[in-house]
């Protein structure tokens, strides 16, 4: 009998002593960071005492003492934007903190002799390199968010930097003429006046060193603000495919192999990483958002690996301080995800229609009779077209698809469904509708060959002006299609929300989802996504949310939000495709 093969304890779920005290050095090191950060920024505007200036004035001129300075704020500023990072385990943050507090080192002492300072940054990286075991997370891919953040720190240590060097040396300048006396409010307003009046408020140093505070604040401007510019742009400059080509290519290998799903093809696109089990024969497609490593679906590979695979993605996972989750996983896999500590949440129901048995006959159909009766007098027709599909019927498409988003105030969803990309496009099935004119008016791309008999919905978007019905035209003709060609069933795809907390004994949080089901439906039509795919008659499958614990929730909802939207979190909340 094949034995199971044994993994480390993630620190996420393993002894909890050793849990908490890891957490607790962590918190530590993230503090003690965030202090010598602080204290350099205090430390690189306060003047040195004079003996030790003195000392100092035999060996290095004003210039390179004054470049201390900017090396020690500049130092202080990244010690803090880093802090943060460090509390997640991030090895280049690591890396980055170990170097940076060598330079706040040399620099403190450059400037003044601060061995004070020196000192406190000489415990921390002795502590860092003792815990340097602990930071095994990789990076955060770039994100907005992150530039966003960098801005805002850069901008807050900047003026924090000016007043506090106002608030200390106002005795070094005048103002018009006369001593001053810096109030903590007037110093903020004389570094915001350094900024934005062209004389600086009628500021004037008394002396060489307070000439260089006022100019060291543009300098640490600049410095911050180039910083925060570079992290707003990486999303740009750094964009590209989360796996490479091999990892796409091998993946690829495998979900023909044994994708049984109709995500199984969703999880080919190219927002998707890639985690290979240790056999290499199972694939898990994921998207990485802040905390969260969010899977689309089930593992995908042989069935009796599928508890080694999910063991070792959560190993993997806690290695880069991010949380597993499994998005729309089966029903049949509910048990073993419990056995290892998961929870699970019902999210939606999937409709999907049985081939074989499926006819427009009786009252309940009378309404997709009448639509298809309808509009095929009227001269309405549809067309399935088979891969690959040709460059210009997807342009013919493109004008269709934009007009339904912007008729939707909306952009493109991503993640668990496909986007208007002509790569993805063509190879999927179209069905076409066009009017008494040959005009497209309607479309909807089709996912199959995942080891089923199955066709599953991906986009379907129309027209502003179009025919009452033409949705119904358009599948109750595709279900007929392929019905006569042989598959089995027809999946309408996730009816998100559909389903969940109704009855009493649905979990707590199944119960507050169904809450933001009825209040969230004026941002996105759930309710009429879902009334659509009723008049098809389909059985309803339930899919799953499956996370660590409670506390994960928060982060997890934050990353799925930007992984449905590219992290275009201003569009979410627009009705989408």
């Amino acid at each position: 009998m094949k034995r199971l093969k044994t993994y480390p304890t993630p620190l996420s779920y393993g002894n909890s002593k050793l849990r908490r005290r890891t957490q607790i050095a962590l918190w530590i090191v993230a503090i003690l960071t965030g202090l010598v950060g602080l204290v350099n920024l205090v430390s690189a505007v306060t003047p040195s005492l004079p003996e030790r200036r003195a000392l100092l004035e035999l060996v290095f001129p004003f210039t390179v003492r004054a470049g201390g300075r900017i090396a020690a704020a500049s130092a202080g500023f990244l010690l803090l934007m880093l802090s943060r990072q460090l509390l997640r385990r991030k090895r280049v943050a690591w890396m980055l903190t170990v170097g940076i507090l060598i330079l706040s080192i040399a620099s403190n002492l450059l400037k003044g002799l601060d061995y004070e300072e020196s000192l406190l940054a000489g415990v921390l990286l002795i502590q860092l390199l003792l815990m340097r075991h602990v930071f095994t997370a990789r990076s955060d891919r770039p994100s907005i968010a992150q530039g966003i953040r960098s801005l805002l720190g850069a901008l807050i240590f900047t003026l924090a930097y000016g007043t506090a060097g106002f608030y200390i040396l106002d005795s070094y300048f005048q103002i018009n003429g006369r001593p001053i006396n810096f109030s903590l409010t007037q110093s903020i307003l004389q570094t915001l006046a350094m900024f934005f009046t062209s004389d600086n408020a009628g500021l004037a140093p008394t002396n060489r060193y307070a000439d260089f505070f006022a100019n060291s604040i543009y300098a640490v401007g600049f410095i911050t603000l180039t910083f925060a510019f570079f992290m707003l742009m990486r999303p740009v400059l750094l964009r590209g495919d989360p796996a490479n080509p091999a990892e796409r290519y091998r993946a690829r290998i495998i979900i023909d192999q044994h994708g049984r799903s109709s995500l199984a093809r969703l999880a080919l696109l190219k927002d998707k990483a890639y985690f290979f089990s240790p056999s290499g024969h199972s694939v898990v497609a994921y998207v990485a958002k802040g905390r969260a490593a969010i899977a689309l679906g089930d593992p995908i590979g042989p069935l009796n690996e599928r508890q080694e695979t999910v063991m070792a993605f959560r190993l993997f996972c806690d290695r880069n301080d991010w949380f597993p989750v499994f998005y729309e996983a089966a029903p049949d896999q509910l048990s073993l995800y419990e056995t290892l500590g998961f929870r699970c949440v019902q999210i939606g129901e999937e409709a999907v229609i049985d081939l074989k048995t499926f006819n427009l006959k009786g009252k309940a159909n009378q309404n997709l009779r009448t639509a298809l009766n309808r509009l095929t007098k009227t001269g309405h027709s549809l067309q399935v077209f088979e891969p690959p599909i040709s460059d210009e019927l997807i342009q013919r498409l493109k004008p269709v698809s934009d007009e339904w988003l912007q008729m939707k105030n909306g952009a493109e969803k991503r993640f668990s469904i496909g986007w208007f990309d002509p790569a993805y496009l063509k190879e999927c099935y179209l069905a076409v509708v066009y009017d008494v004119h040959g005009g497209i008016i309607a479309f909807s791309n089709l996912l199959t060959g995942y080891n089923r008999q199955e066709v599953t919905v991906d986009l379907m978007r129309h027209r502003q002006d179009v025919e009452k019905g033409t949705m119904e035209f358009l599948f109750a003709s595709v279900i007929q299609h392929f019905q006569k060609i042989g598959y089995d069933s027809f999946n309408f795809s996730l009816s998100p929300l559909a389903g969940v907390g109704e009855t009493p004994e649905a979990k707590r949080v199944e119960k507050g989802l169904h809450y933001f089901f009825e209040h969230l439906n004026q941002f996105y039509n759930f309710k009429g996504l879902h009334q659509f795919k009723e008049k098809f008659q389909p059985h309803w499958e339930p899919r799953y949310l499956i996370y660590p614990s409670l506390t994960t929730l928060p982060d997890i909802a934050v990353g799925l939000v930007r992984a449905d939207s590219g992290d275009r979190l201003l569009d979410y909340f627009k009705p989408g495709t």
